[in-house]
């Protein structure tokens, strides 16, 4: 299990909730990953998306002090950022979603990715392909937060240890991460806490 990281919060939830989900109040640090495991249905992408403001909800998150509530959306959700397993795309090709290249393809190579795909149509690309740009785009946007949605789901042993490598470089620059996975042995790998989330309910693994 990975070393203790900061105490201090960077990320603070207290009492999360919507009809499908129960009241979720937790702390993050940073430095830290934390993972939330559990059968598919069970509110895991809802606990997420609740966290990154994308569904309506109510309780309270705060970011390193500041309350979500006096934030806008757009800041809020730039800094703490939701990453799902098939990542949306609003261009035919790779390049447009990237502001800076030579960033993304220093992210692309740590994850076995070659720069070309850059100039790559989406449609082209496999479905891990597009998984791992996924996350080099949000990587390269360096939010303080990222909320990962199965980030390792439809890649093979080899592309997955690449990935945790990369989330481990990007939790050492002080960010932190809410994982959700469905393998136990990547939450063992990556995470400090774990929870199991049961119709909507969190309950704690390990801590």
């Amino acid at each position: 299990m990975p070393a203790a990281a900061s105490d201090k919060p960077l990320l603070r939830l207290r009492g999360l909730y919507s009809p499908r989900l129960s009241p979720v109040s937790l702390d993050l640090a940073a430095g830290e990953c934390a993972a939330v495991m559990g059968p598919s249905g069970a509110g895991k992408s809802l606990l997420l998306r609740q966290v990154a403001d994308l569904d309506p909800g109510h309780g309270e998150a705060e970011l390193a002090g500041r309350l979500r509530s006096r934030m806008r959306g757009y800041e809020w959700r730039r800094q703490v950022m939701y990453c799902q397993a098939e990542a949306g795309w609003w261009e035919d090709r790779v390049a447009p979603h990237f502001a800076d290249r030579a960033k993304a393809a220093a992210i692309m190579g740590r994850l076995g990715l070659a720069e070309d795909k850059l100039d790559a149509l989406v449609n082209e690309l496999s479905t891990g392909e597009r998984q791992r740009l996924g996350l080099v785009r949000a990587l390269a946007l360096a939010p303080r937060v990222l909320l990962l949605d199965e980030p390792t789901a439809a890649l093979d042993q080899a592309a997955t240890g690449r990935v945790e490598d990369e989330l481990r470089r990007y939790l050492k620059d002080g960010a932190a991460i809410l994982m959700v996975t469905h393998s136990a042995d990547q939450a063992q790998r990556m995470a400090r806490r774990s929870w199991r989330m049961e119709q909507g309910r969190l309950e704690p693994l390990w801590t």
